[in-house]
């Protein structure tokens, strides 16, 4: 058996059966084998940051990591700003990155470069595979190390030789670490337990598998009944809300925002989340969060057994109290001017029972989890590493891994702009993604952070060189003409209740479908 022929098998045998790729000279062998390997499902991207952002959706939503084909540096390299979210989100996936065969390199090709020194930057584990004889093991070794404990990326460097070499065969993925993400603290639970019964203000903050049904009613249960604050990190790589489900506010991204919710906390617990601190470092202010003194306990780390931690630290300080119901009911369909309010009130008043929303909307999203919190019950999808264009791949990978779901995805203008091409991969695989598509003409997140940073125009004072830098409306972006043109039908929408058609008419037909909601920045 070929080495590329061992490397499918042993994917699908441990359950990796969908590849996103981007494959180029150096992957022909593992193209060429797909026709031998009926149960890996290949999808193509026309951007490996589409490929990567793909393989991050998909794994958020199953729990089991896709793989990605690239090839080469250059094809990591386009692929790293989705797999650095991917990292952030604790999402396990498995890198197949193509390289030249052994005995290749040493002529430094235009295309070599140091992948191993790329991959390392995001990956968890890295490996390059010698020999043909390699690959089966290799690859295993890469599917238990992007399940974890806890989960990442895993990326196996594959030489060409070893792909289109004999003598190689499938290898079973062998049984994960023995100290799984069940393990708990029993100290660190007792001093929880004291910290919110103690008497003293108390944050209860919650991120990974906590943001999901099990750990926000046991959180809930925690804070109705010790009274403290509860909150979920700014970020949460998947949410599960509304149906009934306890409405848990967000750490606001605006650090002075962030700070006002934590004021006066003595005490701080931390189940699946790190200790809060700003995006960005602004002059004269600390970017830490925290309020001086706060004493800072956690119960599960970031990506560990955050829901588990919870469950048991309401048995500790809420037994016999229930989680509290969460909101019910839709905001009502709003008319006129659309603005970034009216559109999350239509979102709300429209968003089918069991969706699955990939938020990229920016600043435009603002109101969004309030008129979204009393609907039907469906998970909610972010950002956590922060680098924009992760939306629309997303999209498509989520849509592939829940195809009887649909999926909305909730896009910034210039955020689309980055991974535009996965509305390609959408019309090709005919997956079930309405994108609604913000324009306001401008980056407008940016022009927010511009104040933020004190910086001070030169030159006349007037800004109007920096503000070409932050404007995206020369030329005007036409979204349903680009989106058309991938084979995606489209609309504009710019009024309330044009949008609401646009997303009803959606709703009606199968297939992906974008809609441009024409609207005014926040910050001007």
């Amino acid at each position: 058996m070929r080495g590329a022929h061992a490397l499918l098998h042993t994917l699908v045998d441990a359950g990796v059966d969908v590849c996103f790729a981007n494959p180029g000279t150096s992957e022909m062998h593992f193209v060429a084998a797909l026709d031998g390997v009926p149960a890996m499902r290949p999808v193509l991207t026309l951007f490996e940051g589409v490929a990567t952002g793909a393989a991050d959706g998909w794994g958020r939503m199953t729990g089991r990591p896709a793989s990605v084909l690239l090839h080469l540096g250059p094809g990591l390299g386009n692929g790293l700003a989705n797999l650095h979210n991917a990292r952030r989100a604790g999402t396990p996936v498995v890198t197949v990155v193509g390289d030249h065969s052994t005995a290749h390199k040493v002529y430094d090709a235009p295309l070599d470069s140091d992948i191993d020194s790329v991959a390392g930057t995001v990956s968890r584990w890295v490996r390059r595979s010698a020999t043909a004889a390699d690959v089966g093991p290799d690859t295993a070794a890469a599917v238990a190390a992007a399940l974890g404990p806890p989960a990442g990326i895993a990326t196996l460097i594959l030489p060409a030789d070893a792909s289109w070499d004999d003598g190689a065969a499938p290898a079973a993925v062998g049984p994960g670490p023995a100290a799984g993400r069940g393990a708990l603290d029993a100290d660190a639970l007792e001093a929880a337990a004291e910290a919110l019964t103690g008497g003293e203000p108390c944050v209860l903050l919650i991120g990974g598998d906590g943001a999901l049904a099990d750990g926000t009613r046991a959180a809930a249960r925690i804070a109705a009944a010790t009274g403290a604050t509860l909150l979920a990190e700014t970020f949460p790589s998947r949410s599960e809300r509304g149906g009934g489900l306890p409405a848990v506010p967000r750490l606001s991204y605006v650090a002075a925002a962030a700070r006002r919710q934590l004021v006066g906390a003595a005490h701080l617990v931390l189940a699946g989340a790190r200790s809060p601190v700003a995006f960005f470092g602004y002059p004269g202010r600390s970017g830490d969060l925290l309020p001086e003194g706060c004493e800072v306990v956690t119960v599960a780390q970031k990506y560990g057994p955050a829901a588990t931690a919870l469950a048991a630290l309401a048995d500790l300080v809420a037994p016999g109290t229930g989680a509290p119901a969460g909101p019910q009911g839709r905001p009502e369909l709003p008319t006129g001017e659309l603005t970034g309010a009216s559109a999350s009130a239509v979102i709300g008043a429209l968003l089918p029972d069991g969706a699955i929303v990939v938020d990229e909307a920016n600043t435009s999203g603002v109101g969004l989890g309030q008129a979204t919190a009393g609907g039907p019950r469906h998970d909610w999808l972010t950002l956590p590493g922060g680098a924009i264009g992760y939306g629309m791949p997303a999209a498509a990978g989520a849509a592939v891994a829940c195809p009887d779901r649909p999926v909305w995805c909730l896009a910034a203008d210039g955020a689309s702009m980055y991974t535009i091409s996965a509305l390609w991969t959408h019309a090709r695989e005919g997956l079930d993604v309405t994108t609604v598509v913000y324009n306001n003409a401008a980056y407008a997140v940016l022009r927010a952070e511009l104040a933020q940073v004190g910086a001070e125009f030169t030159g006349d004072g007037s800004g109007a060189v920096a503000r070409r830098l932050l404007d995206l409306d020369d030329p005007t972006l036409d979204f349903v003409r680009i989106a058309q043109g991938m084979g995606v039908p489209a609309r504009r929408a710019t009024t309330a209740g044009e949008l609401a058609d646009a997303l009803r008419a959606a709703a009606a037909e199968p297939g992906p479908h974008v809609v441009e909601a024409m609207v005014a920045p926040l910050v001007r």
